[in-house]
C-alpha cells in the first residue's frame, strides 16, 4: 500500500513568532545560502536561473515563525546577508507551512499566491 504524506496548512502560536523576532537571524541567512550553494553544486538549481541571479539581494520571511534569512547572489556563489537590505531585489514572506509545501512540490507558487498563502 502506498500512501503518499501530505502537509497540512498550519500556522504556528503567535508566542513562536513573538519571540522569534528577538533571536539572531543570521544563523538562517548562513543556512539558506549554504543549502543553496550545495543545490547549485549538484545541479539542482538551473545555470541559467543562477546567471540571472547575480549581484541581486533576497529575502524570505517565515512569518508565523518570526525569522528572516536574507542572502545575496555574488561571482557564483550564494552569501549571507547580516542585514536586511532597504529594498532586497526579491522578497518572499509565508507562513512555513506554505513553504513546507513548496519544497515537497505540494503546491506551486502560483495556486499559494492565489490562496493568500
Amino acid at each position: 500500500m502506498n500512501q503518499t504524506f501530505t502537509i497540512p496548512r498550519f500556522r504556528l502560536p503567535g508566542l513562536v513568532a513573538a519571540l522569534g523576532v528577538h533571536l539572531p537571524q543570521w544563523p538562517h541567512s548562513l543556512a539558506l545560502a549554504s543549502a543553496l550553494n550545495l543545490a547549485a553544486l549538484a545541479g539542482l538549481l538551473p545555470k541559467e536561473s543562477l546567471a540571472q541571479m547575480e549581484g541581486r539581494s533576497f529575502l524570505v520571511e517565515v512569518l508565523d515563525a518570526g525569522g528572516q534569512a536574507c542572502f545575496a547572489y555574488h561571482d557564483g556563489r550564494f552569501r549571507p546577508l547580516l542585514t536586511v537590505p532597504a529594498k532586497p531585489d526579491l522578497s518572499f514572506r509565508a507562513n512555513l507551512s506554505a513553504f513546507l509545501q513548496l519544497l515537497a512540490r505540494q503546491e506551486d507558487p502560483d495556486t499559494l499566491f492565489f490562496n493568500r498563502e
